[in-house]
């Protein structure tokens, strides 16, 4: 199946829809796999971000519709959520689209326990009528009290901000809008504490050869606060970049797709204590799924006398049937000590239940380039669809979220409201 960023607050749009390293194709084992908590729409719906979890194994997160308010054509305006180690619900709020509307990317946990996040829509509702463009907002870590930060307003300083944020020692969040800014292809933003927001970086996009386009994704950040991020778009070659932004507010491309080394990057990067980054791209790689590829893991590695040179360390669909998974999206990839890379594909896998397709996989990708398939979604009550990557715990435990799957009677039509799993390794 060849899928296709979605570009609208209509995501459940999407569950209608080198050299090539060995493959260790590895049947789940029923007893590794649990689903900790499941989705029934009054508490949520259809988690396109990932979990952050804490300490005492607490898991934090959101949900892209669900909840109340008439957001997202009466489906709900999303909910961000507290569960504890078992899976059990400790809190919920709901978001009302002035305060906020479909939180797509998860949450930071900041040191004080207070979570910071985005929404696609919602704010300031002038903006793209009835809508809104956006915000960025704080919650206390008791989950009750909210507050906007900042509330988005198209051009000059961006709109549709769907990327998790990353913090810095001074209180001050960073993250990206993949659409607005003076040329309306994205920008790169600080907010700081009091809520104030400066734009680090406008994209011009096209013509090839220019700037990035479209960072769905949001940036990550060095131990000297440079930043680091890939374009949907732009580039070379048109088929997405990586860029960095200096602490002194420079912007360069680092590296442009041209698809055969992948091509549309949308996942957060990893950064190694070598100065590597790793990611995936959805498409790109080999010339299945309709000829546009599967999408790669690529690693991304700075030279001495300056430059990057790129590596794809696994190209999807190198199966019969794409049994190993199909189009990696919204990652962010995580690694254990022994650099072994874990992460999720959204389509592809052994059950062929989603519209004819896969359902999604998680993986282990080895420093050899073997990959293993942890577990294969079948579309039921196990999950559906994984966009967002997983997190680890100390005892080398995954943790994640699936759009769709879990309860099939919470909007039937999409195939399920979600769930977040665990696998125990």
């Amino acid at each position: 199946m060849e899928s296709e960023k979605p570009c609208s607050a209509a995501i459940f749009a999407i569950s209608l829809m080198f050299v090539l390293a060995s493959v260790v194709s590895t049947p789940a084992q029923a007893q590794k796999f649990k689903v900790l908590h499941t989705f029934h729409g009054a508490n949520g719906a259809q988690l396109v971000g990932g979990v952050v979890r804490d300490n005492a194994g607490n898991l934090y997160g959101t949900t892209g519709v669900g909840g109340s308010g008439n957001c997202s054509g009466g489906t709900g305006c999303g909910t961000a959520f507290k569960l504890d180690k078992t899976g059990k619900q400790i809190w919920l709020h709901k978001f009302n689209g002035r305060d906020g509307a479909i939180p797509y990317a998860g949450l930071l946990r900041g040191a004080a326990g207070n979570l910071f996040g985005t929404t696609l829509e919602g704010g300031d509702l002038n903006c793209t009528p009835p809508y809104g463009c956006g915000t960025a907002f704080k919650l206390d870590k008791t989950g009750q009290n909210e507050s906007v930060l900042h509330k988005f307003t198209g051009s000059p300083d961006g709109w549709n901000p769907e990327a998790l944020l990353v913090g810095d020692e001074d209180g001050n969040v960073y993250g990206t809008t993949y659409e607005g800014g003076a040329d309306n292809w994205g920008t790169v933003f600080k907010v700081g504490p009091a809520g104030r927001e400066t734009i680090l970086h406008t994209f011009n996009g096209p013509p090839e050869g220019g700037d990035g386009a479209g960072p769905y994704a949001s940036v990550i950040r060095d131990d000297v606060g440079n930043l680091y991020g890939v374009t949907f778009a732009g580039g070379a070659y048109g088929a997405g970049a990586v860029y960095e932004v200096t602490r002194g507010g420079e912007e360069m491309l680092l590296y442009s797709f041209s698809g055969a080394d992948g091509a549309q990057p949308d996942s957060v990067l990893l950064l190694d204590s070598s100065g590597n980054l790793y990611g995936t791209t959805e498409n790109g790689g080999n010339d299945q799924c309709g000829g546009t590829g599967c999408g790669v893991v690529f690693r991304l590695s700075p030279q001495a006398g300056g430059g990057w040179t790129e590596s794809v360390l696994y190209a999807f669909c190198s199966l019969t049937g794409c049994t190993d998974g199909e189009s990696p999206l919204a990652g962010p990839l995580v690694m254990d000590a022994a650099g072994n890379l874990y992460g999720t594909t959204i389509f592809g896998g052994a059950h062929r239940n989603c519209n004819g397709d896969g359902c999604g996989v998680v993986f282990k990708l080895d420093p050899g380039g073997n990959e293993t398939v942890l577990h294969s979604f079948t579309g039921s009550t196990d999950g559906a669809l994984p966009w967002a990557g997983v997190v680890r715990d100390a005892a080398g435990n995954l943790y994640g979220t699936t759009l769709n799957g879990g309860d099939l009677k919470c909007l039937p039509k999409y195939g399920g409201c979600g769930v977040v799993f665990k696998i125990a390794l």
